[in-house]
């Protein structure tokens, strides 16, 4: 989906308790952007279970530090607001960092 050639248009997204936000959203060309404020949750549901995704396998390896990062396009399919992993963060409406750190417990001590 994510193309510098697609054409963007600004929306405003409702981010819920009646935060308007603009976002840029790609043109795919399959379906033209409409007019009206359209929920941003879905995006919030893909960034929550993109992450959940990515952590399980580094929580499961248990590394001293890691960092992951990944960019998401936001487009429009069927009304409603869409995301997709981009190639690279720097063309991205979004850049998400997620990051894990594990520190060493440290024994309680013997009285």
């Amino acid at each position: 989906m994510p193309n510098a050639d697609l054409p963007t248009e600004l929306i405003p997204v409702d981010l819920g308790d009646g935060v308007i936000a603009q976002v840029e959203v790609i043109e795919t060309g399959r379906e033209k952007v409409k007019a009206g404020t359209l929920p941003f949750d879905s995006v919030g549901k893909a960034i929550a279970k993109i992450s959940q995704v990515i952590a399980a396998p580094i929580q499961a390896a248990k590394p001293t530090k890691a960092t992951v990062k990944y960019g998401l396009a936001i487009g429009i399919e069927q009304g409603s607001l869409v995301a997709a992993i981009v190639r690279g963060t720097s063309t991205a409406n979004l850049e998400i960092t997620l990051e894990w750190e594990n520190k060493p417990k440290l024994d309680k001590l013997a009285s």
